[in-house]
Formats: structure tokens, sequence, C-alpha cells
């Protein structure tokens, strides 16, 4: 399984962000984070993945190929589980998080990419 986390900060709001992950890990609410339009982000994952079997209502397989995947979802964040996910299907995920300003945070690494990182 590989992690792949979002979240927005509020303007002027940047924190540690393993601390944030581990929060949100913990299903915690964090000060400094905004609420995301959850069901918006839930509809736009069903049509980018509209050729995928909805295994159940937040769980995706795809059935011409490689990977899976779940969304876990805090009113803060989306955490998304892949097994056996191609990396240009990982690719897709971040670049539909992107579309709702929701960088990926990837705590095997651990590393934010957003444009405060070093």
């Amino acid at each position: 399984m590989y992690e792949l986390l979002f979240w927005k900060y509020l303007e002027e709001v940047y924190l540690n962000h393993h601390e944030v992950y581990e929060a949100i890990d913990e299903q915690l609410e964090v000060e400094g984070l905004e609420i995301l339009p959850i069901e918006v982000i839930l509809n736009r994952f069903n049509t980018v993945f509209s050729k995928w079997e909805k295994v159940d209502d937040n769980s995706w397989k795809n059935t011409n190929g490689k990977g899976a995947f779940q969304i876990k979802t805090t009113p803060q964040s989306i955490k998304i589980d892949c097994y056996g996910t191609e990396g240009k299907t990982m690719n897709l995920l971040v670049d539909t998080m992107a579309e709702f300003k929701c960088p990926l945070y990837d705590p095997q690494v651990p590393e934010r990419y957003d444009e405060m990182s070093e």
C-alpha cells in the first residue's frame, strides 16, 4: 500500500506537515486547515475514474489493468490508499486534487509538494 494525503492550509498558515499528517491519521481536527468540499471532490473522482469499477462509495478497482485505491476523508483532508497502483494513476490522483488546490503530502518520503516546500 502507498498513501497519498491532501489538505489545504488557511491563508497565511503553515504548519509542520508531519504533525498535520499524524493528526489527520488519527482523524483529529487540525486548526489552520480549510474545510474541503468532500462531496464535490468525491464526485470528481467518480468522473475521472468512470471507467474503473466502483467497489463501494470510496473504493475503485482498475478492471483493465493494475491497481486499486480507497479514499478516506475527514472534513479537512483526503487520504488515498493505493494498492498496486501504477505511477501514472497516482499522478492522475495528485492532479485531480490539484484542481482543488490541495497539494500532495507523501508520508513515505516524507515531503509535501507545494509552493512553500524547499
